[in-house]
């Protein structure tokens, strides 16, 4: 795992904290919890409040619990609580034995729901879901009580039990708390607190036909953990008062609400509900799919646990929601690939040089550089010999001004290699250039000449004997615009996405990644970081997925939305 520091950046959570703990309020304890809902993977915006929670408490010397808000069966699955555990331990986290499930806290729940209804608190009402969205009101208009809202406290009790007992039917009675139908905030108007659901539980199995409503479940659970300070995004601000009226109600432990900026992100969707859309409608391969922001497709594509902390600790905490430009994720994972990723020679779109004047059947080892940021990295060799590849870009029959790679009569510095100079080429019946003829200098190995001679031009290049053969996914962003869901009424944000967002070729590489392993990151030279795909790469196929390229493609476009 790799080091993990606490930071004191100060924001305005930590300046509450620093009171908190000035004042000797909880003890001046700092305990926080990350409460993710097991329907579906974690995603980059998640990554932001797991460093905050797990990051705050390893600067306070406190405690950070993992916990499954998991109060929703028909949504959640064993798969999402598996892959959760997996990505937080990935980008360096540990809860220690602090494991916990709101289904856990189900009995207690349902005990202090009854304290709710003995106190007059709660009621059970038979309306129907779109009865209770009309009797609601609006932002404008106060709400309408329930004809169920005076039942006696007897009444409510017997049938709460029966709706335990799995007695009703689904979504034919559900337990609301009584508080009030003309407040200006709508989640005050007797919101729903349990409601019937017949359906398996991935931790509880059959046990419970009703469920608890978040908004119930969460605060309870911080109270019980005995959470100091529950971090939330900024959309649960308009929650607050119900997460403090519940608490209040029952007389116990009250953790203090404090909402942050949720992560938006330029050119990406951040939200499990769309993600699960893309995934169901095969928009994607799979949550882990690359071009997709959840953990394991960063994971998958190349990102390091390093990079997204320090994207995350970057962007810093604030109040106020704005969107953050794909660029700065990227200018990450690019400042910590450059100083640990080791570089090789990897041709992705092959054109052949023969060099007429090299020996047939000499083959010579070149020194090569691994990593020219890591001294410790070493060199390594690459064999060289008569046929290479280049990159068909690197040569141009009809060369614009200013263009230093190879052309006609042109010399350019082969990396590790030689000086070439093309003599001649071969098209094909289309016009092609198929085949590059050069000579070389045999007093240039290693890439300088001993008269001092001056080249401009250096191109990469792979052995045609000795290359090997790998399949290459060359990953793009999903969508084409900025916001990708801020679209206009009647249409769909899946409309926004980049229908070249994956291009799938067959490269050239150094024979030294014969046996590269599943995960493992590299530069390929002047063409961007690449990573073993840790799926479908085997012994028998290599596969690379382009992580990024060393360059932001899209730096002239992301300016011009901002």
């Amino acid at each position: 795992m790799d080091n993990l520091e606490s930071t004191r950046s100060s924001n305005f959570i930590t300046n509450i904290i620093d009171k908190d703990i000035s004042n000797n309020k909880n003890d001046s304890r700092v305990h926080t919890r990350f409460p993710p809902e097991p329907n579906g993977y974690l995603h980059i915006g998640h990554a932001k409040s797991i460093c905050l929670n797990f990051g705050l408490a390893k600067t306070y010397n406190g405690k950070c619990n993992l916990r499954y808000d998991d109060t929703n069966p028909s949504r959640e699955e064993v798969e999402y609580v598996d892959s959760m555990i997996e990505d937080i331990r990935w980008l360096g986290f540990d809860w220690e034995d602090r494991l916990f499930y709101a289904s856990n806290y189900f009995d207690t729940l349902y005990e202090y729901a009854v304290k709710l209804i003995e106190d007059g608190n709660a009621f059970v009402c038979d309306l129907t879901a779109d009865q209770i969205r009309e009797y609601r009101g609006t932002l404008t208009e106060p709400g309408k009580e329930s004809p169920h809202r005076n039942r006696t406290v007897e009444e409510n009790l017997d049938l709460f039990k029966k709706m335990r007992d799995g007695e009703f039917e689904d979504g034919s009675r559900v337990l609301r708390a009584k508080i009030d139908m003309t407040s200006g905030n709508l989640n005050m108007r007797d919101p729903v607190i349990y409601r019937i659901l017949h359906a398996n539980h991935h931790n509880t199995g059959d046990k419970w036909c009703i469920y608890p409503m978040y908004d119930w479940a969460h605060g309870q659970s911080d109270s019980i953990e005995g959470i100091t300070h529950s971090l939330c995004d900024i959309s649960f601000e308009a929650h607050r008062p119900l997460y403090d009226w519940c608490i209040d109600k029952l007389d116990i432990h009250h953790p203090q609400q404090i909402e942050f900026a949720r992560l938006n992100i330029s050119y990406t969707v951040l939200s499990k509900r769309k993600l699960r859309e893309l995934v169901e409608g095969n928009y994607v391969a799979d949550w882990d799919d690359p071009r997709m922001p959840t953990l394991s497709g960063l994971k998958r594509r190349g990102y390091t646990p390093v990079s997204i902390r320090n994207f995350c600790d970057r962007i810093g905490v604030a109040k106020k929601e704005s969107i953050v430009a794909v660029a700065d994720l990227e200018f990450s994972i690019r400042e910590d690939l450059n100083k640990h990723s080791p570089r090789v020679l990897a041709v992705l779109n092959p054109l052949k040089v023969i060099i007429d004047n090299y020996p047939d059947d000499q083959v010579e080892e070149m020194d090569a550089i691994n990593n020219p940021e890591d001294e410790s990295a070493g060199s390594r060799k690459i064999p060289f010999s008569k046929e290479l590849y280049i990159e068909k870009e690197d040569f141009r029959e009809d060369p614009p001004k200013k263009y230093f790679r190879l052309a006609p009569g042109k010399e350019v510095r082969l990396r590790y290699g030689y000086f070439i100079t093309c003599t001649d080429f071969i098209k094909d019946d289309n016009g092609e250039v198929i085949e590059v003829h050069c000579t070389y200098d045999p007093e240039s190995r290693g890439g300088s000449s001993p008269d001092g001679r001056k080249v401009k031009g250096t191109i990469h290049w792979v052995s045609a004997e000795h290359a090997i053969e790998a399949e290459v996914r060359l990953y793009d962003r999903l969508f084409m615009a900025y916001d990708p869901l801020n679209v206009e009424e009647g249409h769909d944000f899946k409309e926004n996405i980049n229908t070249n967002s994956l291009e799938v070729i067959t490269a050239l590489v150094e024979p030294s990644l014969k046996e590269a392993k599943p995960g493992s990151r590299y530069q390929f030279e002047r063409r961007g970081y690449y990573c073993v795909d840790s799926k479908d790469s085997t012994n028998e196929k290599l596969v690379f997925n382009r992580t990024v390229t060393l360059r932001d493609t899209w730096a002239k476009l992301e300016k011009a939305n901002k």
